[in-house]
């Protein structure tokens, strides 16, 4: 029984709330009209905004094959030394680029957009800047470059800039460590040619003057063996001045090379007796003074050109890796000039305007209908509390 009594008085109330909506259907009518009709008429002075969108796939790490398999080897391994790697780091790291100050500047000097935004510092320029170029990176590492403007051309300008500008920047950025790296082993090859150079003229002078002369096959192989270690000395001194460059000495992998070094210098040290390596004694300890000289010279020489092969090696891995940087932003999608505009979307403003003002009127309906039907005792309290908040009143008192 008072469960049907407790749904006959909800009942009651929603016809009572009903009712209330019905008898001030008037006020909520004219407040979702005069809402439709001034969003409306507001809308319609809102200028059009027209969004130019390029997509840009930045460079993926490269995995160990291209370059460092053509080459092979050791200069291989160095390939990530020579810039081949690029600068890599995933989406996020051009993302960082294109909204940083260094592009903004480029991209605003390049476009005059101070006088095109109608901004008079260059702070300002940036801020405005900020507002209309929204850039980011999906899921699938497609970095989206989206600019706004009155002007469809000019967005598809801008948004086309930026991107122009991430490609300088970044070879710019991956050319600073690939190009040191080539610079680097340009100056040292210049260094060993003319070495290579002397110890070529000093053996053919040599042999000029003591006509034919030549040692046996043990001091031969001996010296080879010599020259291939110092060739590997001298590269792998190359690979480390190349990290240091970059990275500390706790570097896990310039430990790992410092350790390769040592280990190299220890094989020559017992490869030439435990003296230096410009001091080889061979199994021939008794060869005279003419024999000794003729090795010398042959060691010098077949030292010079390992060392000139290996570095050869590292100079073209450095040399292809600033051309593979050259090219590393790929674009898939140039901006163009948009048809239609995308903002403002003046039926959705109209929409949510009437929406909200039907729900404001439906609150104004029961805050009135609550009022007239407030109890006197009611009503006695909302006055004093009126008085009391009444400016004059506070005055008074």
């Amino acid at each position: 029984m008072r469960n049907e009594q407790m749904v006959e008085e909800d009942e009651i109330n929603l016809l009572e709330l009903l009712q209330v909506l019905v008898r001030r259907k008037r006020l909520i009518a004219v407040m979702c009209v005069a809402a439709a009709l001034l969003s409306a008429a507001y809308s319609l002075t809102l200028p059009n905004i027209y969004t130019g969108t390029a997509r840009v796939l930045p460079p993926q790490k490269d995995g160990g094959g291209g370059l460092s398999a053509l080459l092979g080897g050791q200069a291989g391994a160095l390939a990530g030394l020579a810039g081949v790697g690029g600068l890599g780091g995933g989406a996020d790291l051009y993302v960082g680029i294109l909204k940083s100050r260094s592009v903004a500047d480029a991209v605003i000097k390049k476009l005059d957009l101070q006088k095109e935004l109608e901004t008079k510092t260059p702070d300002e320029t940036r801020t405005k800047l900020q507002n209309v170029v929204k850039i980011q990176a999906g899921k699938d590492g497609i970095i989206t470059v989206a600019a706004d403007s009155r002007n469809p051309q000019l967005a598809a300008r801008l948004a086309n800039t930026f991107v122009d500008e991430l490609g300088k920047k970044s070879v710019e950025l991956n050319l600073t460590k690939a190009g040191t790296e080539r610079i680097f082993l340009e100056k040292r090859l210049d260094v060993v040619k003319a070495d290579l150079k002397k110890a070529e003229e000093a053996l053919r002078g040599f042999q000029e003057k003591n006509r034919a002369f030549k040692v046996d096959d043990q001091a031969t192989a001996t010296i080879e063996g010599a020259a291939k270690l110092k060739a590997e000395i001298v590269s792998k001194e190359v690979q480390l001045a190349s990290l240091r460059s970059y990275q500390t000495n706790e570097n896990p992998e310039v430990k790992a090379v410092e350790a390769a070094l040592a280990r190299l210098r220890g094989q020559l040290g017992a490869l030439t007796g435990g003296g230096r390596s410009n001091d080889l004694m061979l199994s021939a300890g008794a060869m005279p003074t003419l024999g000794l000289e003729y090795v010398r010279l042959m060691r010098e020489v077949k030292t010079q050109e390992a060392i000139f092969e290996q570095l050869t090696k590292q100079y073209e891995v450095a040399k292809l890796g600033e051309a593979k940087d050259s090219s590393s932003i790929q674009v898939l999608d140039e901006a163009v000039a948009p048809q239609k505009k995308s903002k403002p979307k003046r039926s959705l403003i109209v929409i949510l305007s009437t929406v909200t003002a039907l729900f404001l009127g439906i609150f104004i309906a029961f805050i009135q209908e609550y009022a007239q039907k407030m109890s006197d005792e009611d009503r006695t309290r909302w006055n004093e509390i009126r008085e009391s908040l009444s400016p004059t009143r506070a005055r008074r008192g």
